[in-house]
């Protein structure tokens, strides 16, 4: 295994669990890669999920598979959309149950129309969902095969066919509404509403299909705490995991291979002789250690940021609490026309004049993340992920962008708050606020992530045809070689802490 982040571990896992002899070869000091958890504000102990940080599209199969020890938590309310209307702010709440969002998309929209189309859209990604999801852990379907599972033109056409923005235009008249529905296209993914390529469309699918369902979870104990009972399950099977050793190389006849690796600052350098590798890293990565053309360049085009504060701000929209407005996903210049200028402004080489984002607060639903004094005192983690800021804008200056984009997306946030956001940040053992923030430059530098990009490039339908499925394989992580497999992110029905991957690759070497 060449990496161990929680693709990786769960290959790991199962293999070992078949019985196989299983080196992981980790680069960095400790495994997990994107899904882990630390204490990244210096003497607080508040531990938090540092990059990835929602659970939707891991399998609870591959949790009873592997025996994890591993828990989530269902979050209360699933979004809050502040806005300002007749002078007045108001906002739209979904959540607490049937009645009371109904209620909230009247007072804000005016009438019923809106709840009733919201309804009828949700229940056909659920739908799709129902049908979609089973298939991520099988053998690849063609394109044909899962439209017939599916079974519903007008589903297919609206996710898999049109621009997202077609059907959503098409079902939506209030720009919040089409705004929030809109976010889904674009967490980690750079396109407009309308992009022909409908990476857009991909993007949303693997948003509204998590485990049939689309729910978006909180993992109990962090991120960390999934990572940490991955390589329990996989140490505990036999598997060997070896942190601090970076592959170099790795040469194959496809029966066979030798991987090359080199420990710390000119400390040494090892192989090790396989019959199969899997590679938990970028497909740009893969090529790389293989010797062969990269793949396009991949672009990320989010900002990352982690807070920790004393206590929540209070809402200048009085009629919600903000314990119920933070739990759920808070969306931040989230409307459709203001997704729109965002895209186009960043398109055209600048950041955001009003940055789109979104937070939640996992210690709302998760208090066990915080320390006993935190917890106690009323302290809660913010964490806000950013859209439509892509890497090509921090090229010239990355800390200097870094700071404008941070001061920007914080000013749009305090526009909806009754006190100001800095009034509330805790600090650090040296005085310092509790904010740390990464673009997509410092994620690639820190996780070596192309550009940034989340998901390690474009997210690709869960089918394969033409060409795709000659590349793809039986189960979309194959390769050139017979005996090296990607079983990362890049991987066809990759992207996201779903741990699907890891399953394929394992079962694409035991020939299930």
């Amino acid at each position: 295994m060449v990496g161990g982040g929680h693709n990786g571990l769960v290959a790991a896992a199962y293999l070992a669990r078949a019985g196989r002899t299983v080196t992981v070869l980790e680069r960095l000091g400790t495994t997990g890669g994107a899904a882990v958890s630390s204490r990244p504000f210096t003497g607080v102990d508040a531990r938090l999920s540092r990059y990835s940080y929602l659970v939707s599209l891991l399998p609870k199969k591959i949790l009873a598979d592997l025996g994890l020890d591993f828990a989530v938590r269902r979050r209360t309310v699933s979004s809050y959309t502040p806005t300002t209307r007749d002078g007045r702010p108001t906002g739209l709440l979904v959540g607490g149950g049937p009645a009371r969002t109904r209620e909230a998309f009247a007072r804000l929209t005016g009438g019923e129309r809106e709840y009733e189309a919201w309804t009828r859209f949700y229940e056909t990604t659920r739908h799709v969902a129902e049908r979609v999801f089973p298939t991520l852990t099988e053998p690849l379907p063609s394109r044909a095969a899962l439209r017939e599972r599916v079974g519903d033109d007008a589903a297919w056409r609206l996710l898999f066919e049109e621009p997202i923005g077609v059907g959503i235009e098409e079902r939506f008249t209030d720009d919040l509404v089409r705004g929030v529905v809109l976010t889904d296209a674009l967490i980690g993914t750079f396109a407009d509403a309308h992009d022909p390529a409908l990476a857009q469309n991909r993007c949303f699918l693997y948003h509204v299909i998590g485990n049939g369902t689309g729910d978006w979870d909180v993992p109990v104990g962090g991120m960390g705490a999934l990572t940490d009972a991955l390589a329990a399950t996989a140490r505990a099977a036999g598997a060997h995991l070896v942190t601090g050793h970076e592959v170099t190389r790795i040469e194959t006849d496809g029966r066979r291979a030798e991987v090359t690796y080199r420990t710390g600052e000119g400390e040494g350098e090892g192989t090790v002789s396989a019959s199969h590798v899997l590679v938990n890293a970028s497909p740009q990565d893969l090529a790389r250690l293989l010797g062969t053309a990269p793949p396009v360049p991949a672009e990320g085009a989010q900002l990352k940021v982690n807070m920790l504060l004393k206590r929540l701000p209070r809402l200048k929209d009085t009629s919600v609490d903000p314990r119920e407005a933070f739990a759920g996903t808070f969306h931040i210049a989230e409307g459709y026309e203001e997704l729109a200028t965002a895209h186009a402004e960043a398109a055209g080489g600048a950041l955001p004049s009003a940055p789109p984002s979104e937070i939640y607060c996992h210690s709302l639903t998760d208090p066990t993340i915080l320390g006993p004094d935190l917890a106690a005192r009323g302290y809660q983690t913010l964490t806000l992920f950013g859209l439509h800021t892509p890497a090509r804008l921090f090229a010239e200056d990355n800390e200097a962008a870094r700071a404008d984009l941070l001061k920007a997306t914080l000013a749009q946030l305090d526009t909806h708050l009754a006190e100001p956001l800095a009034d509330c940040l805790a600090e650090d053992a040296e005085g310092r606020p509790c904010v740390e923030a990464k673009t997509p430059l410092d994620l690639e530098r820190d996780l070596r992530l192309p550009g940034g990009h989340i998901f390690h490039g474009a997210l690709s339908f869960p089918y394969a045809e033409g060409e795709g499925e000659d590349r793809a394989g039986r189960w979309g992580v194959e390769t050139e070689h017979a005996n090296v497999l990607l079983c990362g992110a890049g991987a066809v029905r990759g992207g996201g802490v779903s741990g699907i991957p890891g399953h394929n690759a394992a079962m694409a070497v035991l020939g299930r």
